[in-house]
């Protein structure tokens, strides 16, 4: 389910590693372009996956979850499923390319 807002605090890595099922972890920032381009384009394919979790992370200096999968660009989406990556998109251009994503991690 599509969140519109970064959480208040990024979970651990520990936490995100024992997420149960689908989640999408999108790392970004309120006021990235990119982030902000891209939005639209999340939204509208996780509408149809009310069963896939959506955590949306501030990422920046110092964030430890950001580091610790890689991020370099934002927004970067991580798919995990059972907390394992499966499926990784930076800069999302196009929604088929997130159904594509999504569809490895249902």
């Amino acid at each position: 389910m599509y969140q519109a807002r970064h959480l208040p605090q990024a979970p651990a890595r520990d936490t995100v590693d024992a997420l149960p099922g689908a989640t999408v972890l999108e790392f970004g920032t309120p006021w990235c372009g990119h982030c902000q381009r891209a939005q639209p384009l999340i939204e509208s394919a996780l509408q149809a996956h009310a069963d896939v979790a959506h955590l949306k992370v501030e990422d920046g200096p110092g964030q430890r979850l950001g580091r610790s999968f890689g991020v370099k660009l934002w927004p970067t989406l991580v798919f995990l499923r059972e907390g394992r990556e499966v499926a990784r998109l930076v800069r999302p251009q196009q929604a088929q390319a997130i159904e594509e994503a999504l569809a490895q991690v249902l």
